[in-house]
């Protein structure tokens, strides 16, 4: 085989490079397998077009395709086709003679021949780099029998190696066990998959089967197809992005939550605030990217249960300036469509947001993602999303992202009952209550955990108002606040009417 495998040839899908560590072999022969829907033709177009740039000269075979269809494929995504050649081997019209029809020989033979001499014809007048041969379901009914039809398949992979072309054969896996001979022949299989959900969007997903030689990273890798191409999500792994960052604690813009936390939130680390609806949840995570703004630093904010603006409306009320930071790019809010998402198109979102390749093209260095209620909801039939969220949140840590959590908890006072225990995922836990007091309803608020530091052991009361956060002094004389109806046990029975403001 004259192709040089150590070479790697670009695939024209980014995400689908980093899964394969920069390309397919060059000069081998790659299957792309998967049934009708799920991309095959938009991602070996994507490969042509990818050559066409290089200056490669390449082919698309089409079997069962006419160059109309293919035409109206490429005007879809807004790609010119006018650099690849395309030639169409379609069934022979010689064949539906009455002439041909009264033959010793089986039709098929006929017409399997025609086709390959009609390929290799092709082939030398083109002496392409690259081909793309669509489908293998035609040449399978053509070769009617699993012998001559894996003896075809050899003899167009060793056709190609002695040109020096990289191919890509797709399949749309109705061969049943005719196409595990088909895969130990390929050097490289990938596998396109589209899952129908109950509800929402489809999901789709790729998976490197094998690839020889290459080191590529296995499971299952979330993409879309969109005008323009494939969109890979390749599969996050923290432990491939560790970078250096100055650790430090991150103030808040409030005195008292800072007393709270020990000095702030230290860099690197995620902050899970935990309470019922309605204690102020996401008040304090808008303090925190509020406070994040001030310094000149970019806040990424993904709001799955509240749209852009109520957020603005809400913060507007109490005193948070976020339009200004809002219209300039240092915090930036996305609302989450929970129908319309993948756990892997999540991920790839908040990297990028991290990496500064997103719109913005600023790294952020504080993500809110507001409420992993939303987020497990969004995607009730993903699996292991509490697996892929601790991959996210390590990949986070390791950037130096200061990341704040928000998860709603059943119920109003009493017992809270979480929708999925997380707190063993964050460095630090905020817990917010409410609680009966004088005839009234209180919020509380206390720091139950920081891994990374010292924070102070009280509940200080809550409270809210155009001015923005109050937090008061501990609540000393009570006893039992976390059980919502607290016991007094100081000298005055009366809580003041609001906390000072902390500063």
């Amino acid at each position: 085989m004259s192709g040089n495998v150590d070479v790697l040839v670009p695939t024209g899908v980014e995400g689908l490079d980093d899964i394969l560590r920069g390309g397919l072999p060059q000069g081998c022969l790659s299957l792309i397998s998967g049934a009708p829907g799920t991309g095959k033709t938009t991602l070996a177009m994507q490969f042509l077009l990818q050559g066409v740039a290089h200056g490669e000269r390449c082919l698309y075979v089409t079997l069962s395709e006419s160059q109309r269809e293919i035409d109206k494929v490429a005007r879809s995504h807004g790609w010119d086709l006018s650099g690849i050649h395309v030639k169409e081997l379609g069934a022979s019209e010689r064949s539906f003679s009455a002439s041909e029809q009264l033959t010793v020989f089986n039709p098929s033979e006929v017409e399997l021949g025609e086709t390959t001499e009609a390929m290799i014809a092709i082939i030398r007048e083109v002496r392409p780099q690259r081909v793309v041969l669509d489908s293998l379901s035609e040449l399978r009914l053509i070769a009617q029998n699993s012998l001559r039809y894996r003896r075809q398949v050899l003899a167009m992979k060793h056709f190609f190696a002695g040109h020096d072309c990289t191919v890509l054969l797709l399949d749309d896996q109705t061969g049943g066990a005719e196409d595990d001979h088909l895969q130990s022949i390929a050097h490289g299989v990938v596998v396109l998959e589209q899952l129908a959900n109950q509800f929402g969007a489809e999901r789709r997903r790729l998976r490197v089967a094998k690839m020889r030689g290459v080191a590529f990273r296995g499971g299952y890798h979330d993409f879309c197809m969109r005008r323009g191409g494939l969109d890979v999500y390749p599969r996050l792994v923290a432990s491939e992005h560790i970078t250096d960052f100055a650790d430090h604690n991150v103030t808040t813009g409030n005195a008292h939550l800072d007393l709270l936390l020990g000095g702030g939130l230290p860099t690197g680390t995620s902050t899970l605030l935990l309470g019922p609806a309605g204690t102020g949840k996401s008040t304090v995570a808008t303090q925190f990217a509020v406070a994040s703004a001030a310094r000149g630093e970019r806040v990424a904010i993904f709001a799955f249960d509240e749209n852009s603006g109520t957020f603005r409306s809400r913060s507007r009320k109490l005193g948070m300036e976020v339009d200004t930071a809002l219209a300039d790019r240092r915090i930036t809010l996305q609302q989450v469509d929970p129908a319309e998402l993948s756990s892997g198109e999540f991920a790839a979102i908040v990297r990028r947001a991290c990496q500064g390749t997103d719109a913005a093209g600023v790294p952020a260095k504080m993500v809110i993602i507001d409420s992993l209620n939303g987020y497990l909801n969004a995607m009730p039939e993903e699996k292991f999303l509490t697996a892929q969220l601790h991959e996210l949140l390590s990949f986070l840590a390791q950037q130096g992202v200061v990341t704040v959590l928000t998860v709603t908890q059943a119920g109003m006072v009493g017992n809270m009952v979480s929708p999925v225990d997380t707190t063993y995922l964050a460095d630090n836990v905020i817990l917010l209550r409410f609680f009966e007091a004088a005839g009234s309803i209180r919020r509380a608020i206390s720091v139950m955990k920081k891994r990374n530091g010292p924070h102070e052991r009280t509940l200080r009361e809550l409270d809210m108002d155009s001015t923005g956060l109050l937090i008061g002094d501990p609540l000393v004389e009570f006893h039992g606040v976390l059980t919502g109806v607290p016991t007094y046990v100081g000298r005055n029975g009366t809580l003041q009417k609001k906390p000072p403001r902390g500063r």
